[in-house]
């Protein structure tokens, strides 16, 4: 393929989408399904298919960025205690991926070549923002039991960790479906979606070392470019979205994502009622 600057243009828009989404509760791989589609990439199938998991790693990285001392149980800074409650988190981590890993083994071609629609991104997009806004009004009143990460119990975060299997639909969203999950079973906003960050790092490592491995690293120089500006956008502005997500929690609920979801999935609808044809 030929780099040019419409190429490159393109690729920051979809480093924009991915970082934004990745972290918001209303599904990145949906957003980057519904781009695509617009955006149109001169590059290869088996590139683009590869391209769309592996630019979540520029995201990832933001939350190890962010994150590495208290991600990090071999700190200096760190006392033995301190150590100890940082290997327990991963250890919750690790449990609470399990069932996605199996499951996301087990059906991931059958997901890639029946549920990679516009029709399905809708269809979830639409009932996973009613279920946000049932969820927010079933908890208004409810008082978290589990206000901080070293609260969080290895059967809460095993829970969440099932939770996430529903984001093997695309449309879902990874952190809306582990977010609702936390809040249904006792954790603070707060908790579910800095839970759902650290949860994100096993997932999508190993979602990218699949992807990479089926795609083969062989590599040209113009796709290498692609992928390296792809991830390095969805570095930068994932910071700035998870920086605004976490202060937004602190003083409103999910209600308004619930109603994003409705009103884009009603839109993508009427779209693919209108054209006629698939996306």
């Amino acid at each position: 393929m030929e780099l040019n600057f419409a190429e490159i243009l393109k690729t920051i828009i979809l480093g924009v989408v991915e970082g934004l989404t990745e972290w918001l509760p209303i599904s990145s791989t949906g957003h980057m399904i519904l781009v695509d589609e617009f955006i149109k990439l001169n590059v290869s199938k088996n590139f683009m298919d590869m391209f769309l998991v592996v630019i979540q790693l520029g995201a990832i990285l933001a939350v190890v960025a962010m994150n590495f001392n208290r991600l990090n149980p071999f700190s200096p800074y760190k006392s033995r205690f301190e150590r100890k409650e940082t290997f327990q988190l991963w250890y919750k981590v690790i449990l609470a991926c399990i069932p996605a890993a199996v499951i996301g083994l087990a059906f991931n071609d059958f997901m890639e070549e029946n549920f990679m629609t516009a029709e399905v991104v809708a269809g979830a997009l639409i009932f996973y923002g009613i279920i946000f806004i049932v969820v927010e009004n079933f908890n208004r009143y409810r008082n978290p039991r589990i206000r901080s990460l070293e609260q969080l119990d290895y059967k809460t975060a095993l829970i969440i960790g099932l939770f996430q299997v529903l984001s093997l639909v695309p449309g879902t969203s990874r952190s809306g479906s582990t977010i609702i999950g936390g809040i249904l079973f006792g954790t603070s906003r707060v908790v579910a979606a800095e839970f759902t960050f650290f949860l994100a790092i096993p997932v999508m490592f190993g979602a990218s070392l699949l992807k990479l491995m089926k795609f083969g690293f062989y590599f040209t120089g113009s796709e290498l470019v692609i992928l390296f500006i792809g991830m390095v956008t969805a570095f930068i502005v994932s910071i700035l979205s998870i920086t605004f997500l976490l202060r937004y929690i602190k003083k409103n609920d999910f209600t308004a994502f619930g109603w994003y979801r409705i009103v884009l999935g009603i839109i993508v609808l009427g779209w693919l009622f209108m054209v006629g044809d698939p996306v």
